[in-house]
Parts: structure tokens; C-alpha cells; sequence
């Protein structure tokens, strides 16, 4: 049995499968006793017994279905009121595969309630306490489709924005107090994810295609070396760099008195 890590017991949502449970098993093994969240119960319970099994960690399992907001308000109560709780995996999720247009506005909602209402409900919940505390991690797990939203769902893209921007900017106000903020953006990930959503995963190129452990095993060590924003795949950080000095750069001209000279001039230019 390994000690007990001083940030606490894991809570993590979509723990049954997937990066989920490897989460479970890497934080268990890192001495975190854990609290898994899903709304399959058979597996949630065969995944605990397995852990305790093999690293002696308190494992709880807690039934729940993020897409329901009363289950949401349960887990957010839970957050709130256990001392015990020090890490918040936000790892709940799914996508729907068809375009925007194609698409369930009903199957649309249920992703939203769950990629980021429950995502930000669950982090709202815990974040104060942490901050109080001075001592804790909250991880969200996002998706590349953050920055390359063409690739899939155009609202699954857009919800894993959300979750990017969510972070940097809880990073921002809470990063300084001793809470550890991540955002994990993986590529194709060998998970159910690609099933549920209707396109096997055996339909991508196998050479972009991540196993959930290689996943979650790197970004446990980008986490470890502070990275706030992690791209498993990513070769060399610098390009990542890169593209948050463009982002920054815009900084001066977001807001202004005027419109730019250049929307101006066109204005003038169309005027009869």
C-alpha cells in the first residue's frame, strides 16, 4: 500500500471505463484514496474492488448520471462538504458524432448538461474549499477539438473549448492559492468514447490513435511538471507556446472606442 498523498481523496466523474478508470487505478497507485463517479454501477463496483485489491486505497462508489441536474446538485454537495476531497477529476463526457445539423437537438442538450454544466458545477463546488484549504487540484479533461473544431461535432467542439477557456481562466484566479489547474486536451484515445458516438475507433488511423493509459500516464507527468494546459501528443511545447503569444497578441485590440480603420474604410466605401 503506497502512503497517502497530502492532496487527498480523487473524486472522478466517468470513472467506469476509458480514461476514467485508468485515472482511478494512476491516482490510486499515487496513494489518493477515491471516490468514482458514473451511472454504471456493475462496472464503478467491479473497478473499486479491483483497485482496493491491488493498491489497499479506499475506494467509494457513487452512482450518478451528469446529464441529470439533480444528480449534478448531489456530487456538487458532496464536493462542497468533504474535507477529504483534494482532487477533482472532471472527466465526464461524450460526443455525437453526426454534423451539428444532423443532429438531436435533445442528443445536443444531454452533451451540453454534461460536457459543461456538470463539468462547471462540480468545479464551482469544490474550488472555494480548496482555495480555503490552500492546497488541491482540479483536472478537466477537454479534447483537441478545442482548437481544431472542424474535426468533429461542431458543438462537441465547442463544449471542449469551454472546458480549455473554463481552466486558463480558473487557472487565473485560483492558481496563485494553492490549486493545481489542468486542462487535458487528448487526441484519438482508444476508449468507448468512439462506439458510443457511433464511429469505432478501429475506423481511425491506428498511428493516431492513443491508449488511454499512454494518455493519462503523460499527462499525470505534465501535471507533475505544472503544465496547465496539456496535449499528450504534443512533441514540443514550444508550438503550444506559440499559439498562446498569438492569442495574447491580440490583447490590445479587443476592445475599442472605435471600429478599426479598416472596417471603416469599407463602410465608406460601400456607402451609395
Amino acid at each position: 500500500m503506497s502512503s497517502t498523498n497530502p492532496l487527498g481523496t480523487a473524486l472522478i466523474t466517468g470513472a467506469s471505463s476509458g480514461i476514467g478508470a485508468v485515472y482511478a487505478d494512476r491516482l490510486a497507485r499515487r496513494g489518493h484514496d477515491l471516490v468514482l463517479v458514473a451511472r454504471n454501477g456493475e462496472r464503478l463496483q467491479a473497478l473499486a474492488a479491483r483497485i482496493t485489491a491491488q493498491t489497499g486505497r479506499r475506494t467509494e462508489v457513487l452512482v450518478a448520471d451528469l446529464t441529470k441536474p439533480q444528480d449534478q446538485q448531489r456530487i456538487a454537495e458532496r464536493l462542497q462538504s468533504d474535507d477529504g476531497i483534494g482532487v477533482l477529476v472532471n472527466n465526464a463526457g461524450f460526443n455525437v458524432a453526426a454534423p451539428i445539423v444532423d443532429s438531436s437537438p435533445d442528443r445536443l442538450d444531454e452533451m451540453i448538461q454534461l460536457n459543461v454544466v456538470a463539468l462547471t458545477r462540480l468545479a464551482r463546488a469544490v474550488a472555494p474549499r480548496l482555495v480555503k484549504r490552500g492546497l488541491g487540484a482540479i483536472i478537466n479533461i477537454s479534447s483537441i477539438a478545442a482548437v481544431a473544431p472542424a474535426l468533429l461535432n461542431g458543438a462537441y467542439g465547442g463544449t471542449k473549448a469551454y472546458v480549455l477557456n473554463f481552466t486558463e481562466a480558473l487557472q487565473h484566479e485560483i492558481g496563485a492559492k494553492g490549486v493545481r489547474v489542468q486542462a487535458v486536451l487528448p487526441g484519438a484515445t482508444r476508449t468507448d468514447f468512439w462506439a458510443l458516438a457511433g464511429l469505432p475507433v478501429e475506423h481511425l488511423p491506428s498511428e493516431i490513435v492513443m491508449s488511454a493509459e499512454d494518455m493519462v500516464d503523460a499527462s499525470l507527468v505534465a501535471f507533475d511538471q505544472g503544465e496547465v494546459v496539456t496535449i499528450p501528443a504534443l512533441p514540443d511545447l514550444a508550438v503550444w507556446q506559440s499559439f498562446e503569444a498569438a492569442r495574447a497578441a491580440l490583447g490590445p485590440f479587443l476592445s475599442s472606442r472605435k471600429p478599426a480603420a479598416r472596417l471603416t474604410t469599407t463602410a465608406q466605401t460601400r456607402s451609395p
